[in-house]
């Protein structure tokens, strides 16, 4: 306090003194007060850049409690959507997954419901006795369990085309006859779960044993209540194929109102759903200006860009065969580059839809780099995984924060920030 009381003194006897002597003065004054604030600056954001890891020193008897461990965005959307718990874990039902892939924001206000061992058991013998097809989900309902680990895998189902997932199952077939027990495909998932969550990998077969300690719907459905039976092949494809059809149908629905048909304008309101709107709103604008009413698009149109969709990282390699890196594409190049990647073509109908929609300057071409940017996000339903703020982002709050310091000692509010 003593050193800043002395800073003011001066500062004051400066601006009394001639001009010629009040730039040196003010600069042996305000130099240390500048490094004292690059040093201030410094603790202040390390502390915010790595809040979480500080150690923290406290005087209490007994053992220490480890800090909670920090949930992702998937974990937390699949917390805030499920609406069962049992033997203390929270759990999907499958009304709760569509509701999860389909909603932004749980728009119901439920308490979580408590099951006990013979409600579960009843759940787990009419997931066995189940049939497959294309409203599976919906004919469960409520009646049935979803752990975490098999909301990512679904998750993965419905983001990826289906040649990922038969090079999986190859490589969980040991004896290479077609088939996987319920072991192996407890596997697959927490393979699945290391893969979205990064967790280590001599963590999985722990994970899977853990896995096996309470049965699901899933397993139930694929293997019996009892756990017996074998996965094919064809049954594991079916089903992810009717899974995909199913979650399609639904979102087709809701934005189409219930009706057969979806105007182009609830098609361009899909397409941004998930995305980040401030970003969007040229988008928005571009669907307001350019895209005529009256036109409509099939369920069939809908479903053939629903594919292109899981197909991003194809189409990404495909364009790079049909257009030079970083130009603009037109229709032609696009529709070709979908076709390779794909094997199938988009109406005329979608295409136009989507040039007049990211097409930000007018030239009937757009930028492939920022149109599948858009997609991912639309893709990964708003969660696509942040990065961390590393050694650059500290160093640009310590320059952030110094400069606010130095505008403040020097009071030059002219000072860029």
């Amino acid at each position: 306090m003593a050193k800043w009381g002395r800073f003011g003194f001066v500062l004051r006897t400066v601006l009394k003194s001639p001009r010629s002597l009040r730039g040196l003065a003010v600069r042996r004054v305000a130099a240390p007060c500048v490094l004292g604030s690059v040093i201030g600056a410094g603790v202040v954001c390390y502390y915010r850049v790595n809040k979480q890891t500080l150690p923290v020193t406290v005087h209490a008897e007994g053992h220490k409690e480890a800090p909670a461990p920090l949930l992702s965005p998937r974990k937390i959307r699949f917390i805030q959507f499920a609406s069962v718990i049992y033997e203390q874990e929270p759990y999907m039902t499958p009304r709760d997954f569509l509701f999860s892939v389909m909603l932004e924001d749980v728009d119901r206000k439920l308490q979580k419901r408590i099951l006990t061992k013979p409600e579960v058991d009843k759940m787990l013998l009419t997931a066995s006795k189940s049939q497959a097809a294309k409203d599976l989900f919906r004919t469960l309902g409520d009646n049935g369990l979803i752990s975490y680990t098999e909301y990512l895998f679904l998750l993965t189902i419905l983001t990826k085309p289906h040649t990922g997932f038969h090079i999986a199952f190859k490589m969980l077939d040991v004896d290479g006859n077609e088939q996987v027990d319920k072991k192996e495909f407890l596997k697959l998932k927490n393979i699945i779960r290391k893969t979205k969550m990064k967790a280590p990998m001599d963590s999985i077969e722990k994970q899977a044993e853990d896995s096996q300690a309470v049965s699901t719907s899933l397993q139930a459905y694929f293997f019996g209540k009892k756990g017996e039976n074998k996965l094919r092949y064809q049954e594991f494809h079916r089903f992810m194929e009717d899974l995909q059809a199913e979650v399609q149908e639904m979102e087709f629905l809701q934005f189409s109102k219930g009706m057969d048909t979806m105007r182009r304008e609830d098609f361009a309101e899909w397409l941004l759903h998930y995305t980040n709107e401030e970003d969007n709103k040229v988008y928005w604008e571009n669907m307001r200006k350019r895209i005529p009413a009256g036109q409509s698009i099939t369920f069939d149109e809908f479903r053939a860009f629903c594919l292109f969709t899981n197909n991003l990282e194809d189409f990404t390699v495909s364009m790079k065969m049909v257009t030079e890196a970083n130009r603009p594409v037109g229709m032609a190049q696009f529709k070709r580059a979908v076709k390779i990647a794909t094997g199938n073509e988009l109406s005329e109908n979608v295409l136009d839809t989507v040039f007049k929609l990211f097409d930000t300057d007018g030239d009937d071409c757009l930028s492939h780099k920022e149109f599948i940017d858009v997609m991912k996000d639309r893709v990964l339903r708003g969660l696509r995984v942040q990065p961390e703020i590393g050694f650059s982002g500290y160093w640009k709050c310590v320059k952030r924060e110094t400069l606010k310091g130095a505008q403040e000692a020097l009071g030059d509010t002219r000072i860029p920030i």
